[in-house]
């Protein structure tokens, strides 16, 4: 049997299932690592590692706020050119709150936009293209803000509220952060108001009609109404 090779004891079946590989870390090359180092601590960014050895190697690791994956940046550790790691997504669930959280910690944040034209989010210009305020009907997946390091590597946040079906299982609906879980709860809150005026009385089964809602939210499926 080969190592992807699963049995079901259940149905005798022979099912395929692929290895995990999960994404741990991106490097970014940075010219001076302790400029670096600091701006990410004043981003609020969690440091996991700083170290340093004789040969000049340096590794320094930080993981944003709610993320499972972190990025690392240091000495002798890329030969990419500092400032060439561009477009790394940043997954946010309310991004106005975002977009102000990181100006008010010092980033040079440009102002929520949502691309004119497919793409405009990523032109290195930083303006064509892109029109000012969040999307049409605050569309999941659809408005952008951007920032960039010292060096220039940039980054982008992208607002998700509801994610595209088969991305999530909703057997498995988590929240990385208890900032993630307020926002849904919201949304929740307001669409319930709305099935309540629907429905023209209150809804005792509530807590139902939420759990519903914030699991089809994440996984993508029909939403209740």
């Amino acid at each position: 049997m080969s190592m992807t090779e699963v049995h079901s004891s259940e149905a005798g079946e022979t099912q395929s299932k692929s290895v995990d590989l999960k994404l741990e870390v991106v490097v970014i090359p940075v010219s001076d690592v302790d400029r670096a180092k600091d701006f990410y601590s004043r981003l609020g960014w969690r440091l996991d590692a700083d170290f340093p050895f004789d040969n000049g190697f340096r590794v320094v690791q930080f993981t944003p706020p709610g993320s499972g994956s972190s990025v690392q940046f240091g000495t002798n550790i890329t030969s990419a050119a500092p400032g060439s790691a561009q477009g790394n997504y940043l997954i946010v669930s309310d991004i106005e709150a975002a977009h102000d959280e990181l100006a008010a910690r010092g980033a040079k944040v440009s102002e929520v936009f949502y691309p004119g034209a497919p793409g405009a989010q990523f032109q290195s210009d930083g303006t064509s293209n892109r029109v000012n305020g969040t999307a049409p009907d605050h569309a999941s997946y659809g408005s952008f803000a951007t920032f960039s390091d010292p060096d220039g590597n940039s980054w982008l946040l992208q607002e998700i509220t509801t994610r595209l079906p088969g991305r999530i299982d909703a057997a498995e609906t988590r929240f990385a952060s208890t900032a993630d879980l307020s926002s849904a709860l919201q949304r929740a809150a307001a669409a319930h108001g709305e099935h309540e005026k629907r429905i023209g009385e209150a809804d005792e089964k509530w807590p139902d009609w939420y759990a519903a809602y914030m699991v089809a939210e994440q996984a993508g499926t029909d939403l209740p109404t």
